[in-house]
């Protein structure tokens, strides 16, 4: 399944890619998303604030429909964070 299903502006997801190849934006999502466990991702509540946290640190505008879109893709993939193959998936997905 493609993130574009979602309805994510390929766009803005290259923008994104491009932003995290900085290293110092790197490491702030990277913090961000520390000891995030399956069970997190799978919490609406805790999606949503991780959506707003890394929006702001990429300096990335979303509305509050791509950020529900964001959200229930999250969900969707049912991403265990500590799973190599989850982890593939999701890169190879974005590539």
């Amino acid at each position: 399944m493609s993130y574009t299903q979602y309805g994510f502006d390929p766009a803005q997801v290259e923008r994104i890619k491009l932003k995290m190849k900085n290293p110092e934006t790197k490491e702030r999502v990277k913090m961000i998303l520390q000891g995030v466990t399956k069970y997190d991702l799978q919490d609406r509540v805790k999606v949503r604030r991780f959506v707003g946290m890394l929006t702001k640190v990429l300096g990335e505008r979303v509305t509050e429909q791509q950020s529900e879109q964001l959200v229930q893709f999250v969900i969707s993939q049912k991403i265990d964070p500590n799973n190599a193959f989850h982890l593939i998936k999701l890169w190879s997905m974005f590539r």
